[in-house]
């Protein structure tokens, strides 16, 4: 016989009561498990997964939100340590780093003699980073004259409560590597914008407008439509979507994005599904509604390319699987398989818990197709070359960019490089060969498709 939650909250709240030397101690358990009985319940209803929910009577209802969501969850929920439904404790702005930072993405790397670098990936404009000039490319010897590791990697790196001195490695004009000294401001707060770099890139006789979008941010859709605005203004042949380091976002804003990518003839026409548990009859879709173009320009180009790495998710990948029924082979996906989430998340509240966000996964997603089986391997790319972290990566927009160069070459010739070894888009710093990555924090990022109601 099922056991209802309520029933087994009730007994247990009971028998803790009375066990307490006579003290009628109800009200104080029943605040620590109302918020778990609560998402247990959302869950019973809501989840895509409902059916494999483990049974109350073997869970463990005072432990804090994040942590029983973590003992809940099925296992098609969750993905390389990324579980996807997720507890928001406040409502804030994701524009700007979650705590004071220096502005740098990286990743931590052994190289071939043993020794723990971190590779800088990029850093944010008016960040602590930028204002010494640190940049993509450098290498991260030493932090204060102390080695980096996993283990102290949030204190130096990530998560900085003061500053520190840094020894950095940087490649000069001739090939050869200079090391720096630098003193870091202290860490604060720091923009991290959806649209982190755009322009326009020339390769044989073709033209195309490059843009690096690193989240779809339902705040910054004025700054999307700006950038597109502008890319536009230069007529471009193709149009170059950068979306390596993106884990997801909003779906109406990748609603957005696919419609100002979206052929003319495509207006009106079915986008995207959402389809939730056998519970819920109805499928949720969106049609590319040009009423959506307010304030930006429609995009007309030939070739869209989109560069993806392992870390490219969620709501990136839905306007990747919603756009190929309508671009065919003009969609020229460059990189490697996305990371493979193929489900969205639904907001709840509680009155009774107004700090707490409950994103729980409520839906596949589909294209107009009803395509949604990537979960496994991901979305895979028309072309595979691999952005090796642990080696050079060039600069990014630029024809020394690992994930750049072929699509340069395609644009210019018509045809990608014959193999990964061809030296148009083969780089290594020195001698990277046993170079591994360690810690790479991108890949630990929430992975979001998140639905507004």
């Amino acid at each position: 016989m099922r056991i209802h939650p309520i029933s087994l909250i009730t007994g247990l709240i009971f028998a803790m009561a009375i066990s307490s030397c006579g003290e009628d101690r109800t009200g104080e358990y029943y605040a620590l498990i109302s918020t778990k009985t609560w998402m247990y319940e959302t869950m019973q209803e809501n989840y895509l997964f409902y059916d494999e929910l483990p049974a109350e009577d073997g869970l463990n209802f005072f432990k804090k939100p994040d942590i029983f969501l973590q003992s809940v969850v099925a296992p098609r929920d969750q993905k390389n340590g990324v579980i996807f439904s997720h507890i928001d404790s406040v409502k804030i702005s994701r524009s700007i780093s979650d705590y004071p930072s220096f502005g740098i993405e990286s990743v931590l790397v052994r190289n071939a003699a043993g020794n723990n670098e971190v590779h800088v990936l990029l850093t944010y404009d008016n960040s602590p980073a930028s204002d010494v000039g640190i940049r993509r490319g450098d290498w991260i010897i030493s932090a204060n004259g102390y080695k980096i590791t996993s283990n102290n990697y949030e204190q130096y790196i990530q998560h900085p409560s003061r500053s520190w001195t840094y020894q950095i490695a940087r490649k000069n004009a001739t090939g050869t590597f200079d090391t720096l000294s630098v003193e870091m401001p202290s860490p604060r707060y720091v923009d991290e914008p959806s649209v982190y770099l755009t322009k326009t890139i020339q390769s044989g006789n073709r033209k195309a407008f490059y843009i690096m979008y690193n989240s779809f941010n339902n705040e910054e859709e004025d700054q999307l439509k700006e950038a597109f605005n502008q890319g536009m203004t230069q007529s471009p042949d193709d149009i170059i979507l950068d979306l390596r380091y993106n884990p997801g976002g909003y779906v109406n804003t990748a609603l957005l994005l696919g419609t100002i990518l979206a052929p003319d003839n495509a207006m009106g026409k079915n986008f995207v599904n959402l389809i939730p548990n056998d519970k819920f009859e109805q499928t949720i879709s969106y049609t590319l509604d040009p009423q959506l173009l307010h304030g930006v320009s429609h995009a007309s180009f030939r070739n869209l390319y989109i560069i993806t790495t392992e870390s490219t998710a969620s709501a990136s990948e839905l306007v990747i699987n919603c756009l190929k029924p309508y671009l065919g082979d003009r969609l020229i996906q460059v990189g490697e398989a996305t990371f493979g989430k193929n489900v969205a998340q639904s907001l709840f509240t509680s009155e009774e818990h107004p700090l707490l966000e409950f994103w729980l996964t409520t839906s596949y997603i589909a294209n107009s197709e009803g395509y949604y089986d990537y979960y496994t391997t991901g979305l895979e790319p028309t072309y595979t070359q691999v952005e090796n972290l642990a080696g050079e990566i060039g600069e990014l927009g630029t024809k020394e960019d690992i994930l750049l160069s072929p699509i340069l070459q395609h644009m210019a010739t018509g045809n990608f490089p014959e193999d990964e070894t061809d030296e148009t888009v083969e780089f290594s710093r020195e001698s990277n060969h046993g170079s591994s990555v360690l810690l790479n924090p991108l890949a630990r990022k929430q992975k979001i498709a998140r639905i507004t109601r």
